[in-house]
């Protein structure tokens, strides 16, 4: 093949990915896969996406992947959680990147002494931080960092990319032609950034809602059900080997829909919702309206992501059991009047996988965070003993394959439920 030939394969490929991330709707899910499409193009090793928080100045770490540190970890697991801020100087190589919006190609982090910046001869005040290299005993070489912008010109964040490599896997310095790929994939990323970010918009409103009704509903309760449900899910997929385009599927809706779980309660009133201490039996029957009020505000559905919205927030309450604590059941939903009673005992239970995949891990997922924190009616369980709780809950509130998942996982979520709060 030759190099017109492999120019053209290149431009193809970028073009591919490109149409790959308009599909996807979760802000979060985006980053992640930006990084993964881009790390394809260059042939990284390894590397990391910086998302910019305009109001607090900070670019913020979304993602982190590394091909080598992944392969020392068994079949499943995932690289450490990590989340972390900082504002944006010319001190790191990102802020530096960031703040100049120019590329940075750096052949060798190690010896910066001997790199001298093309575009900034004599102005080169960025050092290369090696404490996560002296951590995971990695060791940076090479390194590509581009800003990353809106269509209208405002900065989006910044792209790193780590440890260029040849056919035979060495370790080689980005060239010229990675760069202007590179460039020419990360163009065309602010519009498909904006187009899910509405869509961010638009699902932080209607929790908004919901959570101005119900102090319980906190932003990041709701960011944290979802995070544990995608991490659940990931977990659970690759215990069942799920085709990752499936799984990459699933895991975008998923995200978007955990959100939605309970915005149904934006048709409870307020002395139910704010209720100090437990609900009485005719307090109850009127708050299990919130699953069918939810699955209304989805209905009609448009697309797959309104269907596991409308199933997420119709069954996250349902028993793997089909026990009669759960609920909505097979109730026909529509026909729910915000404010009445829901019937005392279901005549027909939903049961094990009648229950929505979704649905069944928001549930897992949602008690998790509910044990896990304070409530006006209880104080928040120690770790031991929500994990005692959910064990044995498996084949009964919850369905057992996602227990086991759960529990495999059970240290990355506490990290992740520690960061967001």
């Amino acid at each position: 093949m030759n190099e017109s030939q492999l120019h053209e394969q290149k431009l193809q490929q970028i073009s591919q990915n490109l149409e790959s991330l308009n599909g996807i709707k979760d802000v979060d899910i985006l980053l992640e896969n930006i990084l993964s499409r881009a790390r394809e193009i260059v042939n990284a090793d390894a590397g990391s996406i910086y998302e910019y928080i305009s109001q607090d100045n900070l670019l913020k770490i979304r993602y982190s992947q590394n091909d080598t540190l992944q392969k020392r970890l068994a079949r499943g697991e995932k690289l450490p959680y990590t989340s972390f801020s900082f504002r944006p100087t010319t001190e790191t190589i990102a802020g530096y990147c960031f703040l100049s919006k120019k590329a940075i190609n750096i052949p060798d982090c190690y010896n910066l002494s001997e790199y001298v910046d093309e575009q900034n001869q004599d102005t080169r005040p960025y050092s290369f931080g090696s404490q996560s290299d002296e951590k995971t005993g990695y060791h940076t070489k090479s390194m590509l960092t581009i800003p990353l912008r809106m269509s209208d010109g405002r900065m989006l964040g910044v792209l790193q990319m780590i440890n260029a490599q040849n056919a035979l896997g060495q370790v080689i310095p980005f060239d010229q032609s990675t760069e202007f790929y590179i460039q020419q994939f990360a163009s065309k990323i602010g519009q498909i950034y904006e187009n899910a970010f509405r869509t961010k918009q638009w699902i932080e409103r209607i929790v908004k809602t919901a959570g101005l009704r119900d102090p319980r509903e906190t932003g990041a309760h709701v960011e944290r059900v979802a995070s544990f449900s995608v991490e659940i899910y990931d977990r659970y997929a690759s215990n069942k080997g799920i085709p990752d385009q499936e799984r990459e599927r699933f895991r975008d809706r998923l995200k978007l829909a955990a959100k939605c779980h309970d915005v149904g309660k934006v048709g409870v009133p307020d002395k139910i919702l704010k209720k100090e201490g437990k609900l009485d039996e005719i307090e109850r029957a009127i708050m299990k309206g919130h699953t069918c009020i939810g699955a209304q505000i989805f209905t009609p559905s448009e697309d797959e992501w309104d269907i596991m919205a409308r199933d997420v927030c119709l069954h996250h309450h349902d028993r793997y059991d089909g026990g009669d604590t759960g609920y909505p059941g097979n109730f026909d939903f529509m026909n729910y009047e915000p404010e009445t009673q829901m019937p005392m005992h279901m005549e027909q239970a939903l049961k094990g996988e009648e229950i929505p995949l979704a649905a069944r891990i928001v549930s897992l997922a949602d008690v998790y965070d509910a044990l896990r924190h304070r409530r006006v009616y209880k104080a928040p369980w120690t770790l031991e003993d929500t994990l005692n709780e959910i064990q044995s809950q498996a084949g009964k509130q919850f369905d057992p394959e996602l227990v086991e998942a759960f529990m495999q996982i059970k240290d990355r979520l506490e990290v992740i439920n520690e960061a967001i709060s």
